[in-house]
């Protein structure tokens, strides 16, 4: 896996392996490491049913 960084002075991105545990130099300045893809980010709560389009469960409660 990837990281990405990007110099926020002049705007050009490097793309270094997740082994490399050095911050990339650009411009004189650390690179800024940007998110990861919504597609590549390990599942938690808020995106769990991110690409279904159903209604909640019916949990009983409507008294029908």
């Amino acid at each position: 896996m990837n990281k990405k960084y990007k110099c926020e002075i002049c705007g050009k991105t490097k793309i270094i392996s997740t082994s490399d545990k050095k911050v990339p130099i650009c411009c004189g300045k650390p690179m800024k490491q940007l998110p990861l893809d919504i597609c590549i980010q390990p599942s938690h709560a808020e995106h769990a049913r991110s690409m279904e389009h159903e209604e909640p469960c019916d949990d009983g409660r409507s008294g029908n």
